[in-house]
């Protein structure tokens, strides 16, 4: 009896191996919830890479700059031949258009192009450059003298644009397409595609010159901004940017997919790395309001003293 016993109990155990066989081996077979090329697998930790510090050293920025440097070198050499030739165009003024050319190059071809793959924040610095530092650096080196063959022709345009030429458009251009792309679709789809991703470059760089040139053009245009006009023309618009930066920088999660999926650089976290880069955004508008603002109001200031001398010089005596 005890061994009929010990024989059925060994059947029983057998045969129970043999049905959970069959459910082991297809478990094997399943696909585990996080691939393991997701950054966030392995129970929720964030896989580190090392940072991409090489230089993208994209021909067509490098061509293009080149050929605006030559360009205004030979200008600013004309302009500095004869009479006042010194006044006419400063040394300085060439150093902020080299400067404006660096910068432009370092957003372009250096470490800074290829981090922005990787962190937002470093997109974001890219994008600060593009819209502002660079074309405010450009705008500030040209002078009347440095313009002259171009006047006329920049003046006609300005005539047949007409509303498109007018400040509030420049507002409108400036605050819209920073929004626009920004939207979490757009700014994915220029991260994926190059040719979408040179499109959002140039329109960056397009919009903050026009915005910049009405404020400090040395061609008097035909709207002009006087007065307080220029405060509100920058007020307006760096209250509706800086208010993306702030929305982006306190927004409860990473709203950017291409960044979510993306193995971490130096450890931080998509969240992080947005809140980072939208603050970068909000603080610099700020900044460069309140430089912009104080450097027009010494160039008024300058404007109002040679046009006072100017009426005693004819003043009868």
């Amino acid at each position: 009896m005890r061994m009929l016993r010990r024989a059925g109990a060994d059947v029983h155990r057998l045969s129970s191996r043999a049905r959970a066989g069959p459910k082991r081996l297809a478990g094997l077979g399943r696909k585990p919830r996080c691939a393991p090329t997701d950054p966030l697998a392995l129970g929720g930790k964030i896989r580190r890479v090392p940072a991409d510090l090489s230089w993208s050293l994209q021909p067509l920025p490098i061509v293009g700059a080149a050929a605006a440097g030559g360009a205004y070198v030979s200008r600013w050499r004309r302009a500095r031949r004869g009479r006042a030739g010194h006044a006419r165009a400063p040394a300085w003024r060439l150093c902020c258009f080299l400067g404006a050319l660096l910068l432009l190059l370092g957003a372009l071809v250096s470490p800074l192009d290829t981090l922005a793959d990787q962190l937002f924040l470093m997109h974001m610095l890219q994008h600060v450059l593009l819209l502002d530092l660079v074309p405010i650096l450009a705008i500030v080196s040209l002078t009347k003298a440095i313009m002259r063959p171009a006047t006329r022709w920049l003046q006609a345009w300005e005539a047949r644009l007409g509303a498109l030429a007018h400040p509030v458009f420049a507002v409108a251009a400036y605050v819209g397409v920073i929004w626009a792309w920004h939207l979490p679709a757009l700014y994915d789809l220029a991260l994926r595609h190059s040719g979408v991703h040179v499109l959002e470059h140039v329109s960056f760089l397009a919009v903050g010159s026009l915005y910049w040139w009405h404020l400090l053009s040395p061609i008097r245009a035909r709207v002009g901004l006087r007065g307080m006009a220029p405060v509100a023309y920058m007020a307006s618009t760096k209250l509706l940017v800086g208010a993306l930066g702030m929305g982006l920088a306190f927004a409860p999660s990473a709203l950017y997919a291409f960044y979510v999926h993306r193995a971490r650089v130096w450890g931080i976290s998509a969240v992080t790395d947005q809140a980072v880069a939208g603050l970068t955004m909000a603080v610099e508008q700020s900044i460069v309001m309140g430089v912009a603002l104080a450097a027009l109001f010494i160039r008024a200031l300058g404007e109002s003293e040679r046009e006072q001398q100017r009426r005693e010089r004819y003043e009868p005596v």
